[in-house]
């Protein structure tokens, strides 16, 4: 997979804006410290060496500099070639390069692709809005579809009864549609629990295709008590110039500030400390306002440097990453299986192999090894036994005589 930030010299590349691999990158590593007993020579001295380069940041920032400045470097092998042989290594170059405008050629007749696909998938996307905040009605047909799909899936489980519930009946819409759909996919572990009060009031969430190569999510809200927007967007853009592969270069996220009402904004907190003058003994409190978590906060992405040389902090090359594939979760797989994340289901699609225990599966071989190991041992067995026998009968023969 390409990297979707290339701010830097080389080659790497975003995923095209409509084809980003569905991967979750790991979060943590599981790795445990070696025992003392398990540490082999060979470790000893790198562990020797890593404490050398602990003490000395000074030389491994000269390493640093000394192998960044290698890359990109030719061996000399391709000078050293004769002259007839350089000029056709020049050749092949000349036809890369018109494999690369091709290569070009192809993304962007996938785009467009994509968008015509795209025109034909946004009145169903409308219909879903209508269904979801009361609008309409689904019509018969989509429901006894709907209902096939589930008995497919699984017709041990039993299902739980239709609610008759009064209440249930003077419900509109789906409530708490986005809000559900959004705490089952990848964007959960950016809610906070005040959030939710304002995303309850989230009505949709579309997407749309810039003139450029790049996106739009645009968020739609009802009234609510938190802020005056009727609608929130982030958009992602692409670079002006194609990658290696004729890939879209991912650049950089821009979002709409939030107009928060007075005191309702969830991206910060207010504290309040008490402050005494050394000389007159007066009390005052002082009321300092600091960031905190906040859903919110995807509206007001990291920026990468300003200039193209400027090298990208790991902080922040990390929050535009994290920025960026958050953008592509939303555009590829919330918003066109909405309700496959509303019911969880999307979230069997995630996991895949994950599921197997690897605990319950071993090699054939390793079975094969096992049985003879069992065989041998119940050899051994047999063998103590007639040994344990024949002790036995020497032992009477001797107490006889």
């Amino acid at each position: 997979m390409a990297e979707p930030i290339n701010r830097k010299t080389g080659p790497g590349t975003a995923p095209t804006p409509q084809n980003t691999p569905a991967s979750n990158a790991p979060i943590s590593s599981r790795a445990t410290a070696p025992g003392v007993a398990s540490i082999k020579e060979e470790d000893l001295d790198r562990a020797a060496a890593a404490s050398i380069f602990a003490q000395n940041p000074k030389l491994v920032s000269m390493m640093q500099n000394k192998l960044q400045g290698l890359v990109g470097r030719s061996s000399g092998y391709v000078e050293s070639l004769p002259a007839p042989v350089r000029r056709r290594v020049d050749g092949l170059k000349g036809v890369q390069k018109e494999h690369s405008k091709l290569e070009a050629e192809f993304q962007e007749e996938v785009l467009q692709l994509e968008k015509r696909f795209f025109a034909k998938f946004t009145p169903l996307y409308e219909k879903r809005a209508k269904i979801v905040n009361g609008a309409t009605e689904p019509t018969e047909q989509e429901i006894e579809a709907g209902k096939a799909d589930e008995e497919d899936e699984d017709e041990e489980t039993e299902q739980p009864k239709e609610s008759t519930d009064a209440a249930g009946a003077d419900a509109k819409g789906i409530p708490e549609f986005w809000l559900s759909a959004m705490k089952n996919s990848s964007l959960a572990e950016t809610i906070i629990d005040r959030d939710e009060e304002v995303l309850k009031d989230l009505t949709d969430i579309r997407m749309e295709y810039l003139d450029r190569p790049g996106f739009r999510l645009i968020f739609e809200f009802a009234e609510n008590e938190f802020f005056t927007n009727k609608t929130l967007t982030k958009t992602y853009f692409y670079q002006e110039e194609n990658g290696y592969g004729g890939d879209f270069i991912y650049d950089h996220a821009e979002g709409d500030k939030i107009d928060w009402k007075q005191g309702k904004d969830l991206t910060v907190k207010i504290e309040s400390k008490k402050q005494r003058n050394k000389n007159t003994k007066q009390t005052r409190v002082v009321k300092k306002t600091i960031p905190t978590p906040s859903f919110f906060d995807f509206f007001n992405p990291a920026s990468p440097p300003a200039e193209e040389d400027e090298e990208i902090d790991d902080e922040i090359e990390a929050k535009l990453e994290l920025d960026y594939q958050l953008g592509e979760d939303i555009k590829e797989k919330l918003i066109p299986r909405a309700i496959d994340w509303f019911t969880g289901e999307a979230l069997q699609f995630e996991q895949g192999m994950d599921d197997f225990d690897e605990d319950e599966f071993e090699d054939e071989d390793d079975e094969d090894e096992d049985e003879e190991d069992r065989d041998e041992d119940d050899d051994e067995e047999d063998d103590d036994e007639e040994d344990l026998s024949k002790s036995k009968q020497e032992t009477a023969e001797c107490k006889q005589s």
